[in-house]
């Protein structure tokens, strides 16, 4: 029986079957970043968990649409109503336009979402692109009596939402104790509620980003822009929304009022589904706290807190190793532990390339067992992901299923103790795992494979002549990159080191 994919629905609080609104189709948004830096660890973590699910929805066979946004407009400082645009703060510093800082951001984004393997999503729009669907979600807003307008700004009206609705449905806050524990902030006080949002803010003399609307020229709220996006794109109502845990409240739990308020009438998505943080020393990992290291950083090492250097797929690596609501602490000792699982798993992968199904007339039948269990271990691998996405189980079965690789490998399981559709079974399911889902893949630096088959032929040579100080300078300078040789009964190989 084919296994189903269970996700963790934050807006249920239990685990549930996925079953797509309208299979095989699948509408899938996930907050993008807001593009006034660098990216860093934390927007890794987002970024690969939801390539995860979207590669291997993909891999069930599901039509999916991926939408991931970029914020250019409307996300002030400290995820407030009040202060400074954060990318119109940075264009003055720096003395661009914003849509300058804008651009030279999203563009390092993709860069280094590239260098992780991260898929780039079926549609990427921008919230400045559409202030049209911004306006006219607020106006049905307003028109339904969940909204208010002050001096050309436009508020929603949470008290008001709260008595037909229920505010706080996502993140399980109750609404007086977030009136018991909010201040106002001065600046606020045109406001009715200190839980009020920003639907529009007119915009100060000073404010460069600025549009008309009916209310005045101004900019939308930063919660309204997702909304708004995720409904052009996907429909009023669709299968998954995601973004990290630090995104939860306020401003998911504002998407799902917004969409509740306007002509929608829904909670925008069927599953709602939210990654932990990255943490250091157990504190969450983040711009605001001044604790966060670039990804441009990791990848070169440039970092007071780092020890060396670490790769993107060990980047990777590190974040698929744990399950993705958990937290994830960061340390040099764990990427290096990355380092080794990531380029074990590659050594499968290389293994598997060289292994060919040969079927050889041999007085007995495959072995029954053995072929059982090759095939419960590769069902195994399927188990994790099945189960919430748990992708750190499924390392764990590939870890144990490449055990078996191995063997077969090195001569300990005959081929022809296997049968046709094992080999098969077990080759496509690591390689389209590790390759295909998991997205990992093998990092090399120019013909590196033609240089090794040349020092491996050296060092045959210098065995046969029993020069051994060459044999042992060789085996020092490869293992000084990381490659160990492998002197085997049917021939000499190499291997990344473990």
């Amino acid at each position: 029986m084919q296994q189903k994919l269970n996700l963790y629905n934050t807006l249920t609080r239990k685990k549930e079957e996925f079953e797509p609104l309208h299979a095989p189709f699948v509408g899938m948004y996930v907050c993008g970043p807001t593009v006034y830096g660098e990216p860093h660890l934390g927007h890794a973590r987002s970024a690969v968990t939801f390539d995860v699910l979207y590669r291997y929805l993909k891999y069930q066979g599901y039509k999916v649409r991926y939408v991931r946004n970029i914020t250019d407009v409307g996300h002030l400082e400290n995820d407030a109503d009040e202060g400074e645009d954060k990318i119109q703060k940075k264009a003055k510093l720096e003395h661009l336009e914003p849509m300058e800082v804008v651009n030279h951001y999203t563009n390092i984004y993709h860069q280094e979402m590239d260098k992780l393997n991260v898929r780039q999503p079926d549609i990427e729009p921008r919230a400045s692109g559409h202030i049209m669907e911004q306006v006219q979600m607020i106006q049905e807003i307003l028109d339904n009596g969940f909204a208010y307008e002050v001096n050309g700004s436009v508020y929603f009206d949470v008290q008001t939402y709260n008595k037909q609705h229920k505010y706080g449905k996502l993140s399980g806050r109750i609404i007086d104790d977030l009136l018991n524990n909010t201040r106002t902030l001065d600046g606020q006080e045109e406001k009715r509620s200190p839980l009020d949002f920003a639907l529009w803010k007119k915009a100060s003399p000073t404010h460069i980003m600025r549009w008309p609307s009916p209310w005045s020229e101004g900019f939308p709220g930063w919660h309204l822009e997702c909304s708004a996006m995720s409904r052009k794109y996907l429909g009023t109502t669709f299968d998954i929304h995601g973004g990290g845990l630090d995104l939860m409240f306020p401003h998911h739990e504002c998407e799902i009022a917004q969409s509740q308020a306007s002509c929608n009438h829904t909670d925008a998505a069927k599953y709602w589904v939210h990654n932990n943080m990255i943490t250091v020393n157990g504190q969450k990992m983040g711009k605001s706290l001044g604790n966060f290291i670039n990804l441009s950083e990791l990848f070169s090492g440039n970092h007071e807190m780092l020890e060396q250097a670490y790769t993107p797929m060990t980047i990777r690596f590190f974040i698929l190793q744990a399950h993705y609501r958990s937290t994830l602490d960061f340390s040099n000792e764990a990427l290096q532990a990355a380092r080794k699982g990531y380029t074990k798993l590659m050594n499968g992968m290389r293994v598997l390339k060289k292994l060919k199904y040969t079927e050889e007339a041999v007085e007995n039948a495959p072995d029954t067992k053995l072929n059982e269990e090759l095939q419960k271990l590769t069902q195994d691998c399927f188990r994790g992901l099945n189960d919430d996405l748990n992708t750190a189980k499924t390392i764990a079965s590939l870890f144990n299923l490449l055990k078996k690789i191995n063997s077969l490998y090195l001569g300990q399981i005959k081929m022809e103790e296997l049968s046709r559709g094992t080999f098969d079974l077990m080759r496509d399911t690591y390689q389209e795992l590790v390759g295909d889902v998991l997205g990992l893949k093998e990092e090399t630096v120019g013909n590196m494979q033609d240089v090794l088959d040349l020092v491996l032929t050296f060092y045959k040579e210098a065995k046969e002549q029993k020069a051994y100080d060459k044999v042992d300078a060789i085996r020092v300078e490869l293992k000084r990159q990381g490659i160990v040789i492998k002197d085997m009964k049917t021939g000499i190989d190499w291997a990344y080191e473990e």
